[in-house]
């Protein structure tokens, strides 16, 4: 096999379980799209979730989440803790969620203007002082390397920013929530290189603050930012790993390295 360049992989201060997952079973009706699988993720790593399309990885964060919930053909079993607490007794979902904040592969901002796109979810819980509402809006523009090139036009819609733009806004509309989790579904999907290497660079930082799930088809975004890295397959796990074993050049399962590699996927 070819030898691949070093990655130095900055493992979790933490190794504590933030989220735990036992026997998870996702189905849509009479199909199953996940079968039994079982992990943890562990408090401030970056965890990344790679994979061919329809492997169920967006199904996967929408449990974490549940906003599986909105789909009355969804079915699921097995045990998903945040915290200790399994997600399907919380007593209120929308604490879970605030909790656990999303960006998803295309920007959708709200029509509102930028200060407002991120003002929304803290005025929905009752954040109404205007000088909390600026220091937090700044804060997450800041978080999500924005604030440079939107401070003097807070009050422009969200909508007329640039793709890549947008995508940083929706990531500070998530960070707005304060999640202790954060997951990113192919975030990067529809910018450009640069912008996406920025928000990666913001990533490294937030990790400090959170826990973050990437779900991406990119596999050398994995391996720049994860600290470990599960290769997800028609729902099933084939390998979890370090980086170092994922993308080296020994994985415990050929597959992964097929994939790795771009053989298939």
């Amino acid at each position: 096999m070819a030898a691949q360049p070093e990655k130095m992989v900055t493992m979790p201060m933490t190794a504590d379980k933030h989220i735990e997952i036992q026997d998870l079973r996702l189905a849509y009706g009479t199909k199953e799209v996940i079968h039994g699988i079982t992990f943890d993720i562990h408090r401030h790593e970056i965890f990344g979730i790679i994979g061919p399309a329809q492997s169920g990885k967006t199904s996967l964060l929408r449990c974490i989440n549940r906003t599986i919930d909105f789909n009355p053909a969804a079915t699921v079993a097995g045990t998903l803790k945040v915290d200790g607490e399994c997600v399907r007794n919380v007593r209120n979902v929308y604490e879970l969620r605030r909790k656990i904040g999303m960006v998803a592969p295309l920007p959708v901002g709200l029509p509102l203007s930028i200060y407002d796109n991120v003002a929304f979810a803290p005025r929905c819980v009752g954040m109404t002082a205007k000088s909390d509402l600026d220091g937090l809006v700044e804060k997450c523009l800041r978080q999500a390397a924005l604030w440079d090139e939107v401070k003097d036009r807070l009050d422009s819609l969200g909508t007329k920013l640039s793709g890549g733009q947008q995508q940083r806004l929706t990531i500070a509309r998530a960070l707005s929530h304060q999640p202790e989790i954060l997951c990113l579904d192919e975030f990067s999907i529809a910018i450009d290189p640069v912008t996406t290497m920025r928000i990666e660079e913001v990533l490294k930082e937030l990790r400090h603050e959170m826990t973050i799930i990437l779900v991406t088809n990119l596999t050398q975004q994995a391996r720049r930012l994860a600290d470990r890295a599960m290769f997800l397959w028609n729902g099933e796990i084939i390998e979890l790993d370090t980086n170092d074993v994922i993308f080296g050049d020994h994985p415990k399962d050929k597959r992964t390295y097929d994939y790795v590699m771009g053989i298939f996927g």
